[in-house]
């Protein structure tokens, strides 16, 4: 589905002028976000361990399993056979939480990580979630 985008950003603290109102082209949310639909899926954020990176409890997070983990990307890791959310630190072997409160979690060799995707984007509802209405 393709929706109106309009070329103009709009400003936090005001309204553009008028004059602007005019359509540039469509978007398709499909086209600009997901890179490789057959690799791709969503999972619910849970969990506060990530909002100084702007992942909060309840976003919706797209993860690209075809996207090669990078140093400081935010990934979804099976550890030790549970799904969490962090920070790939690759120069020093661990993944990061942003949160004061959780410490970083060591990779040796021996623990059982595997990496299921690179989160390229996170979406936010502002008026909570239709489906969980």
């Amino acid at each position: 589905m393709k929706i109106p985008i309009y070329p103009q950003f709009v400003s936090a603290g005001g309204f553009e002028s008028p004059a602007d109102d005019y359509l540039e082209d469509t978007l398709s949310l499909d086209e600009l976000l997901i890179q490789h639909p057959a690799a791709t899926y969503m999972v619910w954020a849970k969990g506060h361990c990530q909002e100084a990176i702007g992942i909060f409890d309840g976003d919706l997070l797209l993860v690209d399993r075809a996207l090669r983990p990078r140093h400081g990307d935010v990934v979804v890791a099976l550890l030790d056979g549970e799904l969490t959310c962090k920070v790939l630190d690759l120069k020093q072997n661990r993944l990061l939480a942003t949160s004061p409160n959780q410490m970083a979690i060591e990779i040796p060799d021996e623990l059982d990580v595997c990496i299921e995707g690179v989160i390229p984007f996170s979406i936010r509802a502002h008026r909570g979630w239709p489906c969980l209405l």
